[in-house]
């Protein structure tokens, strides 16, 4: 599939499974769906004040019953997956109204379950009649085409972004506001509008640039306008012709990054394979150097063929590592470390030192 044959980063007015049914088959390496949540709301809500909330109440998100609601998602759920390449993901966000429902569709059309997300906002609206709990959450679904797909996940990005410590999967962030949010004739333009942060962790986590990202629910353009910053491709559905105008103008003035150098972060699963007899060849540690864990509760020599010795067990820094903690695995470069100038330095450090030469 070249990239000529598909209408990047353009908005495509139209109905959105129309639209998806008529693109290329395996195509597209991420999906990003904001879908209608079919609210069912019953009359107008005011605030206590008696000012009027302004809530969704288009069109776009009423449905006769649930069956309608079931089979509309259904529909473009299949057509979004054909378009996905083997190897896409997807994620698609919802409330309580929703999610559940979307969720069991996906599993039977045969997506498989990833991570379910809770997006917690930290600016929610609050519940003014007083009988429920605060809405201050929505839930995404995060899917891989089929069990066996061998998807994306830039762990390492995510966990830099995170000062150095896993991602979870509850993510903080502020609801759509401020300069960031459109408005039109002074009031915002779209009810449902997504804060860039959320949709920059959701980029960030799972494609990479160059990649082609598909938002069947373009609206004010979130998707688009994120993906041209991290130097993504994009393609936007959307049936209102004012949403898809105001989502060009939107993504027309955000500047790329030119350098695609900043944008990667590369996958130490992908990376070169350095043999840690390589870094016994170059010098880098030599045979007799002891290795210590982090905590200097265990330690072992450096043999000249690259393995480590103990008094009473030889093998690979993984095997021996392993060993002396009496665990099923694990992994030598983090465990191990060598003392230089009164300091323990982890041994991952010369791998990494070979791995930019070999680059």
């Amino acid at each position: 599939m070249k990239h000529s044959d598909l209408p990047l980063n353009k908005v495509l007015l139209g109905d959105c499974i129309e639209t998806m049914e008529s693109l290329p088959e395996g195509s597209v390496d991420m999906i990003f769906a904001d879908p209608p949540y079919n609210l069912q709301l019953k009359g107008d809500l005011h605030r206590p004040n008696n000012t009027k909330v302004d809530a969704v109440d288009d069109d776009w998100d009423q449905f006769e019953s649930f069956q309608a609601y079931d089979e509309f998602s259904k529909r473009w759920l299949k057509a979004a997956r054909r378009l996905l390449k083997p190897d896409g993901t997807m994620w698609v966000i919802g409330s309580y109204h929703n999610i559940f429902r979307v969720g069991s569709i996906l599993q039977d059309l045969g997506f498989w379950m990833l991570n379910d997300v809770i997006w917690r906002k930290t600016n929610p609206m609050p519940n003014f009649r007083g009988r429920r709990f605060t809405n201050a959450h929505e839930t995404m679904i995060w899917v891989a085409k089929d069990k066996d797909a061998r998807y994306r996940f830039n762990y390492e990005a995510m966990k830099s972004l995170n000062d150095d410590l896993q991602m979870r999967s509850d993510w903080t962030l502020p609801i759509c506001s401020g300069g960031e949010r459109l408005k039109k004739d002074g009031v915002k333009a779209h009810p449902t509008q997504k804060p860039e942060s959320l949709l920059y962790r959701v980029v960030l986590s799972s494609t990479q640039p160059g990649d082609v990202i598909l938002d069947p629910f373009f609206g004010t353009g979130t998707t688009g306008a994120v993906a041209k910053k991290l130097g993504r491709n994009w393609i936007g559905l959307d049936q209102d012709k004012d949403y898809a105008e105001m989502a060009e103008r939107r993504i027309l003035r955000v500047k790329p990054i030119e350098d695609l150098e900043l944008l990667r972060t590369e996958s130490k699963r992908s990376a070169p394979r350095i043999p840690f007899g390589s870094v016994v060849e170059r010098g880098m540690l030599k045979p007799g150097d002891v290795l210590y864990d982090g905590r200097r509760r265990y330690s072992a020599k450096v043999r000249a063929d690259g393995t480590l010795v103990t008094a009473d067990f030889k093998g690979s820094i993984h095997q021996t590592g392993a060993f002396v903690q009496k665990a099923p695995s694990c992994n030598g470069w983090q465990f191990w470390h060598v003392e230089q100038k009164g300091q323990l330095v982890c041994i991952d450090a010369f791998r990494e030192r070979l791995r930019a030469e070999l680059n």
